[in-house]
């Protein structure tokens, strides 16, 4: 989770004005916040997050130590794969994440039919993959998605434009879910090979197989 520290500052003599910083982990706003407030000179300190949600030092503490107990750390493998002679379309992703000091790692499949192309799919299984993660339980926290398809990716990163409304439509969807939840989505572009276990899930999700699970690592 990232936020930006927002403050007033006050000299010796009085004059007053306002400070933002740029975004930050989480962790690292709170021990810049706690020695800002050792100094005496700030004051009205919050914590603010990318969708503008305000919490004080102590409200970002006590959210810190709840986190452990949840799902943390949270990298998603995701994929989609296509079959343009039936419409139909696997989808995949693999999650990993920390809870209660243990490595997990939780994978899911789907077969969904109508969809009209490869980047439709794909869409569809980042779109799988973020359900996974309110089901979860996941919330107000950075996560790492990765993929191999430069559409998704760099579109969503905003370094490509979208022309394609269906696709736009996919992207609204998964921001929507971001937003209720308060996740701070970081896209990663990895190669096939760096994809492969999301890849395999989407393959076996084209062909019904089922492969839902949930194991310590």
């Amino acid at each position: 989770m990232n936020v930006r520290i927002e403050f007033s500052y006050i000299t010796p003599k009085g004059t007053e004005t306002s400070f933002s910083s740029d975004d930050v982990r989480a962790a690292k706003a709170l021990l810049l916040a706690e020695d800002l407030e050792k100094s005496g000179r700030a004051k009205d300190i919050v914590l603010v997050d990318k969708y503008e949600n305000k919490w004080t030092t102590k409200e970002m503490m006590k959210q810190m130590e709840a986190i452990k107990t949840e799902p943390h750390e949270v990298i998603v493998y995701f994929d989609g794969g296509f079959d343009r002679t039936t419409g139909n379309a696997g989808l995949g992703c693999a999650i990993y994440y920390e809870q209660d000091g243990k490595s997990w790692r939780q994978r899911q499949k789907a077969l969904v039919e109508e969809l009209e192309t490869n980047n439709e799919a794909e869409y569809a299984a980042l779109h799988l993959a973020v359900q996974e993660l309110e089901l979860m339980g996941v919330h107000h926290l950075t996560v790492t998605f990765a993929g191999d398809s430069q559409v998704v990716i760099n579109q969503l990163k905003g370094e490509w434009p979208c022309y394609e409304a269906i696709l736009n439509d996919w992207a609204d969807r998964i921001e929507s879910v971001f937003a209720r939840i308060g996740i701070d989505p970081e896209y990663k572009l990895v190669s096939r090979k760096y994809n492969q276990e999301a890849d395999r899930l989407a393959s076996q999700g084209l062909n019904g197989i089922d492969v839902t699970s949930t194991i310590e690592l």
